[in-house]
């Protein structure tokens, strides 16, 4: 019996349909085609605010409710240069002078922020500016006068950095140290409020880092100088030279920190003593009696880096031609073959580094320097960066011992030792590390091993004998006695590779922060407190209006005449000194709390004092 052919069919039917999601009911909330989300996305709305997250050298902006900042930028261009810095023109002209220019960058990063960057219409959006506490009180007044009067913002808001950074890893309580690029700061935190008596301080920032970066380059990097067309090309032996000065701009000083540098682990304590093997056919060792540790003396150990650095940049102007080999004692020899006076700390450092060190050499490719650029040059030059520099630059921010600059461990337990004593063991098992400078890799691990270092007892003092017999000699100092039983509860929240516990709170929060960038954890904090519809203190436009003091002078104004009038106001507008306003939020501007009265004191004499004594009378740095 014979069967008609059929053609075979699949076991299920497909039946193509547009896929829908599900949404409430009556909303008009519509996803943007970017993101996979269903709220009400800032390309639609005008309900998301702008976070603004301005520091001294990037910019990190975006809308709230989002995870990440929508652009992060150099304020300064690609030169990489600081809008501001620690100190400021004590002259009256220099100071207008710098304040004018800050002015005008301010405006170009504002206008950029709104018009480049995020596309959106500023007369509708609100602001959250993530302010450091150290911020000066002069550029947060000029960001205000901006936001204000040239893009005509609705509101601004000014909220702490610490705060919003603590806030973003689901947290209230902790001690948040920001490693920028001018300074770091570390601030306790309790309840959700800062508590800015206690702020610590250091220089020891990106600046630094980047400082010290440059005197190693200029001391022990190599460039070779690009190729010249011809038979004549020179090996690259006779290329190399020293590091001309022009090279390092901070574009590519920035670049090798980004990119090549990383934070080793600490030397161990016996690292510098040397090991008696005998006689050794490699001249490269150095001998036993120039060996000496690095945290010896570091602060001398970095000054002397930094001062020959310098000599360096400004000798090799003048002694490096375009194809010329300069000898310098890098890699040393015997002591008794090397010329006299070259028996120097930094050499007898850098091969102490040098054998420690496990890196490898890198090479990076840079433009050749003016100074050297003629039409007999191809291509790019080369900087070849020892493999002990990417690893031991990070040392700097880690040596402490002077007054003024404080390594990182010693700001933390510096705050520490402020707060109460009840407060130490919860502050110091929550401690945060955000900012930039802390992106290197291995940097927190490596700032928790410096914290258990400074906590740990100090060597014996040398024993001398006493000027009198019946006298015992005095007791060697202990700084940070009171704080070591705090050892076993010490962790860091987003430490990626925390030790072993010593107690069950250091279990629960060692490495427990979700993982987020330290960069920008304090602008997704200002995105969090943003969504929430909170972010600190909020000034509006028209609370701004009224609090012009141009307008208070406008009734004084109409009773002089009116050529001293006209005379004042050529004056005012010659000199173009914006007035100060006093209603922007600033911790600085309120009264410390007074406390409980000490034991000696009565409550009349606590009650007779003025709080006006308790406002201080200036911006002083805290920690410094």
């Amino acid at each position: 019996m014979s069967t008609v052919p059929e053609t075979p069919r699949s076991k299920t039917s497909f039946n193509p349909s547009t896929p829908t999601t599900s949404r409430i009911t009556g909303s008009h909330v519509q996803s943007s085609p970017h993101y996979t989300t269903t709220r009400r996305h800032s390309l639609y709305g005008v309900e998301d605010r702008i976070i603004i997250d301005p520091g001294s050298l990037i910019w990190k902006v975006g809308f709230s409710g989002e995870g990440r900042p929508r652009e992060v930028f150099y304020a300064g261009g690609k030169a990489a240069k600081g809008l501001w810095g620690l100190t400021r023109a004590t002259d009256g002209a220099e100071r207008q002078e710098e304040d004018k220019l800050l002015d005008i960058r301010l405006e170009q990063s504002l206008r950029a922020v709104f018009h480049d960057s995020l596309l959106t219409d500023p007369k509708a959006r609100k602001v959250i500016i993530v302010e450091n506490p150290l911020l000066p009180l002069h550029i947060k007044e000029a960001l205000a006068r901006i936001l204000f009067g040239n893009l005509q913002v609705p509101s601004v808001s000014f909220a702490s950095s610490h705060l919003l950074s603590l806030l973003a890893v689901g947290r209230i309580t902790g001690l948040v140290l920001d490693c920028g690029n001018l300074e770091s700061v570390a601030l306790p935190i309790f309840a959700a409020r800062p508590l800015f008596s206690q702020l610590r301080t250091t220089p020891l920032a990106g600046q630094r880092f980047l400082s010290h970066l440059r005197s190693l380059l200029l001391l022990f990097g190599t460039y070779v100088a690009p190729t010249s067309p011809g038979i004549a090309n020179l090996p690259q032996a006779s290329r190399s030279m020293r590091v001309p000065q022009e090279i390092l701009t901070n574009e590519v000083l920035e670049e090798i920190k980004t990119r090549c540098c990383f934070v080793g682990e600490s030397l161990a304590p016996n690292a510098s003593e040397p090991v008696d093997n005998g006689p050794t056919p490699d001249d490269s060792v150095v001998s036993s009696d120039m060996d000496v540790p690095p945290t010896s003396d570091p602060a001398q150990s970095e000054s002397e880096f930094s001062f020959a650095g310098r000599e360096s940049g400004v000798s090799s102007q003048h002694d490096s031609s375009e194809y010329s080999v300069i000898s310098t004692p890098r890699m040393g020899g015997k002591p008794q073959d090397r010329p006299p006076g070259s028996e120097n700390r930094l050499q007898v450092l850098a091969d102490m580094y040098m054998r420690h060190s496990t890196a490898t050499d890198l090479q990076l490719r840079v433009e050749p320097p003016v100074s050297m650029a003629s039409s007999s040059i191809l291509g790019y030059g080369t900087i070849i960066i020892p493999g002990w520099i990417r690893e031991r630059t990070a040392e700097v921010l880690f040596e402490g011992g002077d007054v003024d600059e404080g390594s990182l461990a010693e700001i933390i337990l510096d705050a520490l030792l402020k707060v109460p004593v009840d407060l130490r063991k919860t502050l110091a098992s929550s401690i945060l590390i955000v900012g930039g400078t802390s992106m290197l890799p291995g940097f927190i691990p490596r700032l928790h091993v410096e914290l258990l270092r400074a906590i740990s007892p100090p060597p014996p003092p040398p024993s001398r004998q006493p000027t009198k017999h019946d006298k015992a000699p005095p007791p060697h100092y202990d700084r940070y006695a009171t704080l070591r039983p705090l050892i076993p509860y010490l962790s860091i929240l987003n430490n990626p590779s925390p030790p072993a516990p010593l107690s069950d709170r250091a279990k629960n929060n060692g490495g427990k922060a979700p993982a987020f960038s330290p960069a920008t954890m304090a602008w997704v904090g200002g995105s969090l407190a943003g969504a929430l519809k909170t972010g600190g203190t909020e000034v509006s436009r028209e609370k701004w209006d009224e609090a012009d003091p141009e307008m208070e002078d406008t009734d004084t104004s109409i009773s002089e005449t009116p050529a001293r009038s006209r005379q004042t106001q050529q004056q005012t507008r010659a000199l173009q000194i914006p007035p100060p306003r006093n209603i922007l939020p600033d911790w600085t501007r309120l009264p410390l709390p007074v406390g409980a009265p000490s034991v000696g004191l009565s409550s009349t004499s606590v009650k007779s004092v003025s709080p006006t004594a308790l406002i201080p009378t200036s911006r002083a740095r805290v920690g410094a």
